[in-house]
């Protein structure tokens, strides 16, 4: 995380921007502020915050405004950051259920006075905190399997070669052993040192055979690890039956599912989610599915990650369209299972 971050503070009045600004001034310095609905994409493409502060009146207000962004930002989805909404007692619930969707990241009760103000400063910390954790933990699950895999994958070299060495060894010190014998007395003075040698080339395979000993038990361990990790599937789809079906379908296999209803959500879900594969929606509300593939392949944190393509009928145009937004695979809706699983594992292998 930067040394200082910058925290951009969305209000629908200057005069209420200027009082949370007043409120951070002592512990953070880079605050810009946001009070044009018109000029909120230039605002925040400007000033790339870590933390967006959403300081409206009305709940629906702070949507809005965040939600716009995902239409006219360029950026918004390229680059990592955390929000946290001022709320008053009467949306209290409504924004904790906003936050558990994944709408936004925090909230702090507010308004109609801040008699803690304190608690804000400490949730931009928390925010700040967890963002510097999430680019930590840069390498996803399914990175980490696949890595494992590969190490894992060399255990039979690994051991065939072991077992090649100590054969070598073995019939090296063999052979020295039956020189020194036929030599006899009169010529040991030519091997005087084939003794030590031959010490010498015992001591340094038993090093190397450690050392193997070593790689096959970690080759063993990334075995076992490969089977524990979990790969994480994002799901974008706008009918609640088909997230719903999804979830049924992928119980009991090796998958975390996490499940957006729209475009923007998706995007919004993507830092947090940092998903290994996207099974994405064509037809939603807002952006479409090759859209959204579009700008998830504009980031290059994502660039990598497959996308399958869902949609309800198998037009040729709109597969050929998503293939060169960057999609991978395609299904056809309705889901059936084992052909579910078998794109899955295709991208995904051991998530049976």
């Amino acid at each position: 995380m930067k040394d200082d971050p910058s925290i951009l503070i969305a209000a629908d009045s200057d005069a209420n921007a200027r009082f949370v600004a007043r409120l951070l001034a002592e512990e953070f310095r880079v605050l810009h502020v946001s009070t044009r609905p018109e000029q909120a994409a230039g605002d925040f493409d400007q000033h790339l915050p870590s933390v967006v502060i959403l300081s409206f009146g009305r709940l629906d207000a702070a949507q809005r405004y965040y939600m716009g962004l995902y239409h006219t930002s360029k950026l918004v989805h390229a680059v990592p950051h955390r929000t946290i909404v001022l709320t008053s007692s009467h949306d209290l619930w409504r924004v904790c259920d906003l936050c558990r969707k994944g709408d936004f990241d925090d909230y702090v009760l507010f308004w109609p006075s801040t008699n803690d103000g304190p608690r804000l400063t400490m949730a931009v910390h928390h925010a700040l905190q967890a963002l510097e954790n999430a680019t930590l933990e840069a390498v996803t699950p399914g990175q980490l399997a696949a890595h494992a895999r590969y190490i894992a994958s060399l255990e039979p070299n690994l051991a065939e070669f072991a077992r090649r060495f100590a054969t070598e060894v073995d019939n090296t010190s063999a052979a020295a052993s039956a020189a020194e014998q036929a030599a006899g007395s009169e010529f040991m003075h030519h091997f005087s040192g084939l003794g030590e040698s031959v010490d010498a080339l015992c001591r340094a395979a038993q090093t190397l055979a450690s050392a193997l000993g070593a790689q096959l038990q970690a080759a063993r361990t990334m075995r076992e690890l490969a089977t524990l990790v979990r790969p994480r599937v994002l799901a974008v789809d706008d009918e609640a039956f088909q997230r719903t079906l999804l979830g049924q379908l992928l119980s009991g296999t090796n998958i975390d599912l996490t499940c957006a209803a729209s475009g923007i959500q998706a995007l919004s879900l993507l830092w947090k989610v940092r998903p290994d594969l996207v099974l994405m929606d064509v037809d939603l509300p807002d952006l479409n599915g090759v859209e959204l593939t579009r700008r998830l392949k504009s980031v290059q944190a994502f660039a990598h990650v497959p996308v399958i393509i869902v949609t309800g009928h198998s037009q040729r145009a709109i597969v050929l369209e998503t293939l060169k937004a960057g999609a991978v695979d395609f299904m056809v809706k309705p889901f059936v299972r084992a052909t579910l699983l078998e794109k899955l594992e295709t991208f995904l292998p051991g998530v049976k």
